[in-house]
């Protein structure tokens, strides 16, 4: 469903991909050379019907670990972009978005943040952001597959500070099983997951026993959790977005959807942060705990951006309000696609 591909034409073969042109490139003139080079696509799969295709200059690396199949490609629009297993994780022009989105509402929420979990986050942008705040001692990032982490630590220049930070504790393992043994609570937990699709064992990690048995009693008190939650978009947001909000409202007291558009996954993205004390501040606040607490300036988010993030077009906050599906093992969500790999 992915690869870099001349004249827009791939098939999957044995879990790698034949790039097909439709002619054979010796008894092209250097002209049409030329134009093919110039023609090549990253081709990602979203429904049965519907294929978004960016333009590429190159692909820069292409590898597999045990888990999963990893590649960084430069796309001639959103710079470098990091893909596993045929889904867009993020690009280099706009990951700002959705990692600000991520990290910094629970952080900023929470009285003074000072231990972190992240679950999954193998790119290190999760962990670079959580090390801007002045308040944080510790970040624990858990993510899988050793591979994944060392490819990022050696290509995505952006992160080597993160990973070299001494505040990090990086750790080769199951997220839920990391958790489960672990005798440390956290301020701050964080999802930093793959999408929840049919084949992977990654939406046990999105589901009601999780959340109520393992997430929570490793928060510290007011302590918050956040999560990822897929496409939130007007025809998207059915797919797992809703039932992941209801979920965490039969966990939680206090439960905040938000959302933003990410133009790399041509889509509006969900998150949703839950804890049992209310979120209660207003932009002028936020504003202030961003002047004291973060390292830098943020790129997209500031406190009126999150607050009118947690304002939702009528047809989402509707179907939020009517979700009845609870994310168990037994009755999952998924969003199209078929998995693999195992997460975080």
């Amino acid at each position: 469903m992915v690869g870099a591909v001349q004249e827009g034409i791939v098939r999957e073969m044995n879990g790698g991909f034949e790039v097909m042109s439709g002619y054979d490139r010796s008894s092209m003139a250097p002209k049409q050379q030329q134009r093919e080079e110039e023609s090549k696509w990253y081709e990602e799969e979203i429904d049965d019907d519907l294929k978004l295709c960016y333009a590429l200059n190159s692909v820069l690396h292409r590898g597999a670990s045990k888990y999963q199949e990893i590649a960084l490609i430069d796309t001639k629009h959103f710079g470098k972009a990091l893909i596993i297993d045929g889904k867009m994780q993020s690009t280099e022009v706009d990951e700002f978005i959705y990692h600000e989105s991520l990290i910094h509402p629970p952080l900023l929420f929470h009285p003074n943040p000072k231990t972190v979990f992240i679950m999954g986050g193998g790119e290190g942008s999760a962990a670079r952001e959580v090390l801007r705040h002045n308040t944080v001692h510790r970040v624990v990032m858990c993510d899988i597959d050793q591979e994944v982490v060392d490819f990022c630590r050696t290509y995505l220049t952006v992160n080597w500070d993160a990973f070299a930070s001494d505040k990090l504790c990086l750790i080769i393992n199951d997220a839920r099983a990391e958790l489960e043994k672990s005798r440390e609570k956290f301020d701050v937990i964080v999802g930093d997951l793959a999408d929840p699709v049919e084949g992977g064992p990654c939406y046990q990690l999105y589901t009601k026993s999780f959340y109520q048995h393992i997430v929570k009693p490793k928060l510290n008190d007011r302590g918050v959790f956040v999560t990822q939650a897929g496409p939130a978009g007007v025809l998207t947001h059915k797919e797992v977005f809703s039932s992941i909000y209801n979920t965490l409202r039969h966990v939680f007291k206090y439960v905040k959807a938000y959302t933003a558009h990410v133009p790399s996954f041509a889509d509006t993205w969900g998150w949703v942060m839950a804890s049992d004390y209310p979120f209660s501040m207003n932009a002028q606040q936020i504003n202030e705990r961003i002047k004291e607490r973060i390292d830098g300036e943020l790129v997209y988010l500031s406190g009126e951006s999150l607050i009118s993030s947690t304002i939702l077009n009528k047809s989402v906050y509707q179907s939020l309000l009517n979700e009845t599906h609870v994310y168990t093992e037994d009755d999952a969500r998924f969003i199209y696609g078929h998995g693999r790999a195992r997460c975080a």
